[in-house]
This record gives structure tokens, sequence and C-alpha cells, in this order.
């Protein structure tokens, strides 16, 4: 018996012999692969949360799957399906929200899925987020208790998710302290470095511009503050800026920016052992709607102004 064990192993070692999953997920219902599904590659949010959504997979003997859907509802459909038929495990996905029947197909085949940053209606399903209503609030809250009344924010397109609710907060915030909102002061743009460049300046140059703007993510961000650098705005003097997501951005810009920090990490770890629950079939507690507290870093970027 012994003897028929080594040289078996010995086969193995000289043939380089790998174990087929696909084939071995066939008979044991399991590939030990997740896939991962998010709307961009160029965002660093995603790609830092699919980082630490592998780090806890990887501790499990799980691989992971990452596909890209573009913002483009046909290629979500395309990609979903693409990871079915490489029979995953599970998924966690970020949907757009347009179309909800291709997740729920996915449910129907008793594939667990969880949702991270968007919540979708109509599908009783695991989602982790940050508060991105309470985060837009407390930036706001920021502003206004130094005196601004005349905050512009940069919002994202208006039927995501996020949008919505940072737009929540700001208007929320407005109306607690009894300030009148300028719908002119609230710019829709598409997470894009573009858009954050081209609505800045489309603010800054209004008859009566804000005192301060808030940008609702990280690319947005950056192009605000390119546009701010070529127009030569002098930050916080002629405008207080609150920027979004990222410390390391936070720290090189002068005068140091103030942001709202998402619980990237938090998040990503939180998914990957949500589902690695329901991948052993426990269901306990479901739907799980985890939202996360942000965090706001009052920097230099911000001033208080005489009312």
């Amino acid at each position: 018996m012994e003897e028929n064990r080594k040289k078996i192993e010995d086969a193995i070692r000289a043939l380089d012999f790998r174990v087929n999953e696909m084939a071995r997920g066939l008979k044991t219902n399991r590939t030990m692969t997740v896939g991962v599904l998010i709307p961009s590659l160029d965002k660093i949010f995603f790609t830092s949360i699919i980082s630490y959504i592998e780090n806890v997979l990887l501790q499990h003997k799980y691989s992971i799957i990452v596909c890209n859907y573009r913002d483009n509802l046909s290629l979500e459909k395309e990609k979903l399906k693409f990871l079915l038929d490489k029979m995953v495990d599970g998924i966690i996905m970020v949907p757009m929200g347009r179309d909800i029947e291709h997740i729920k197909l996915v449910m129907e085949k008793n594939v667990p899925i969880v949702l991270i940053d968007r919540v979708v209606k109509g599908i009783d399903c695991d989602v982790v987020l940050a508060d991105n209503l309470n985060a837009a609030y407390n930036a706001v809250e920021q502003l206004i208790i130094r005196g601004h009344k005349r905050i512009g924010i940069i919002c994202g397109p208006e039927d995501i998710y996020t949008t919505q609710e940072r737009l929540k907060g700001y208007l929320r915030v407005h109306e607690d302290y009894a300030l009148e909102i300028d719908h002119s002061l609230i710019e829709y743009g598409d997470y894009e470095i573009q858009s954050g460049y081209h609505l800045i300046l489309k603010l800054m140059d209004m008859s009566n511009p804000p005192t301060a703007v808030f940008v609702t993510n990280y690319e947005m961000t950056l192009g605000a503050i390119m546009a701010i650098n070529e127009r030569n705005i002098r930050i916080p003097d002629q405008l207080s800026l609150i920027g979004f997501d990222n410390i390391q951005m936070a720290k090189i810009v002068k005068p140091s920016l103030s942001i709202v920090v998402q619980p990237i990490k938090q998040i990503g770890e939180t998914a990957a052992n949500i589902l690695l629950k329901r991948m052993i079939g426990d269901n306990s507690n479901f739907p799980f709607i985890h939202r996360l507290k942000t965090e706001f870093l009052l920097k230099d970027s911000i001033k208080s102004i005489n009312t």
C-alpha cells in the first residue's frame, strides 16, 4: 500500500499533475472560485476593494475571477452569465441597478451573491456599503458651521444609488440648518476626471459662485484640483473644498485637502466574509445589509467665513 502511494506521488511530480477545478466542480459542486463583477477597473475605489476581497478569500483557498462591465448594462448581464458558466461558487458585484432580472436569475440558481456599494430595489440580497447619506451630511455640515451658505456639490450620475444617497445628505443638512437650497449649485457628473474638471469651473464661473464645493468621488476630485490649479484659484481663500476617498491625495495636495474617507478595507473584507458564510450554507441573518461608517478628515482646505 505504501509502495503504491509512493509510486502515485512520484508520477504526480513527474507529470506535473494539476487538479482540474472545473472537472472536480462537476463532482463536488464546488470550483473554489468566486466571481467579482465591477463597473470599472479605472477607479481606485473598486480596485482597492478587489484587493481586500482577495486577501480574505485566499486564506480559504478560493481564487477570484474579476470582470469589468464598463458601466454598460448589456455587458453587465453578459459578464454575469460568463461567471455562471464558469461555475463560480459565489459572486460579489457592484450592480448598475437599472435592471434586476439577471441578478434574480443568479439567486434562483442558488449561487450566493453579495452586492457592494449599491442597494438594488426589488431584491432581497446581502449588501455591504458605506453610509453615503451621513457621509455627505457630515461633510457639508462642517462647511455650514464655518459660515458657508452657498455650497456647491458635484455629484455622480443621477440614476446611481451612491449619487442619490450623497445628494440626500447634502439636501438634508441644508434643511436641518434652515438654509435655502439653490439647485443651480447642484451639478451631476459621471464619476470621471473630466467631469470634475469641467463642473468645478462651471460653478466658479457663476455670477454668484459658491464659497465652498463638495466633490463626491475620487476621480472627480482629481479633475477639480487640476482645474483649480490651472485657474490659479486659491484654496481656501477663494474656495473651500472637500474631496473624496484618497488619503494619499489629501496629503499631496497643498494646502492639505479635507476629504470623506470610505472604509474600503472593511467593505471588501466584510463582503468576502459574508459570501464565505453563504457558500457553506449559513443563511443566518439573511438578507444582511451592512452600512459602514465613513470618516471625515478636516484639513486646511476649509476656512471659516464671516456670516
